[in-house]
């Protein structure tokens, strides 16, 4: 089954199941593995060599029909065959399921566990592009919408760029931003990677003043029925100046006349959690309107029950940590 017909199959699919991610994934040395458990579903996995233990992960996958108990035994218990013959500890997976009792019991039922550690956005928004562009902007909070035309008074230009430059650029300033607001940002040779891979289909979108000094910078990624703001970085004009709000929505204009269906803004804070790490852009975010939604966690397939108690320690403390 080529990629289109899984996109046209399982809609939900977003690029993080992309023979892309997987070429990313390969060219950082990680070994992928692809299945359609015999015209079943379809998953793309990624072994990963952890320091703490090896383990096998699916982001934003397996892709089947989950209301089918038969075909979802079948897809499980071929993942696992898969993670036992890649001697992995365990098997990490966060389904594109929302989260509700019915899909939290469905995952125990199979015998998985709640990861420590998230995996994708598990909280995010996501904007409808069928709308128009008038319905866009009265969906958005008055305040969200008063920041977008200050930014066309003000005459801030976006402009979108794929070079290795333009990455390295973001490579830099996201750096800084990192540093500013205590979080790990990706480095440069899987910000490379990604550019290489997805070429033609990522952008980094720049903010600037009318001087043409940068504001703020997104890393947008398309695939099939969605466009992706991934990558987020700013400078401190950022503080003063409506460059984010200027960004975002050039971003969702273009993706909705190249005809994307949906613009996922990548991660929000849960609900009731003032100290988590993105508690500082859930305004932002849930500003521009949209629909909030919640993934199930991630959720783990214990195969060494040594081996993972260790995992699990390890990166309960990071979550901690990291105010994740």
């Amino acid at each position: 089954m080529s990629f289109n017909e899984i996109v046209k199959k399982y809609p939900e699919t977003n690029f993080l199941q992309s023979p892309e991610y997987g070429k990313m994934n390969e060219l950082l040395n990680d070994k992928v593995i692809t299945s359609d458990f015999g015209g079943k579903g379809h998953a793309l996995m990624v072994v990963r060599n952890a320091k703490r233990g090896r383990y096998l992960e699916i982001p934003c996958g397996p892709l089947t029909d989950y209301e089918d108990k038969k075909t979802l035994k079948a897809v499980f218990d071929e993942i696992i065959k898969t993670g036992k013959a890649e001697h992995c500890v365990f098997v990490r997976i966060r389904p594109q399921l929302k989260s509700s009792e019915k899909n939290l019991k469905l995952l125990a039922d199979l015998g998985l566990k709640k990861s420590p550690m998230h995996l994708a956005a598990e909280h995010t928004v996501v904007l409808d592009l069928k709308k128009t562009e008038d319905e866009l902007l009265a969906d958005m909070r008055r305040q969200t919408r008063y920041e977008v035309r200050r930014s066309m008074k003000q005459g801030i230009t976006v402009t979108k760029d794929d070079s290795e430059e333009i990455f390295k650029e973001f490579h830099n300033v996201q750096s800084e931003t990192a540093k500013r607001q205590g979080f790990v940002p990706p480095n440069l040779n899987t910000l490379l990677a990604e550019r290489e891979a997805f070429k033609g289909n990522i952008s980094i979108y720049v903010a600037r003043t009318t001087e043409g000094e940068p504001i703020a910078y997104g890393m947008i990624i398309k695939c099939g029925k969605e466009g992706d703001y991934y990558e987020a970085a700013s400078t401190d004009l950022n503080r003063k100046l409506p460059g984010a709000y200027a960004l975002l929505w050039q971003a969702m204009k273009d993706l909705k006349a190249e005809g994307y269906e949906r613009f996922n803004l990548w991660g929000i804070a849960p609900p009731n959690q003032p100290n988590h790490r993105y508690a500082g852009v859930t305004t932002f975010k849930t500003g521009f309107g949209g629909e909030v939604v919640e993934y199930v966690p991630a959720h783990d397939i214990i195969l060494s029950k040594v081996g993972y108690l260790k995992d699990y320690m390890v990166e309960s403390i990071r979550k901690k940590r990291r105010h994740l």
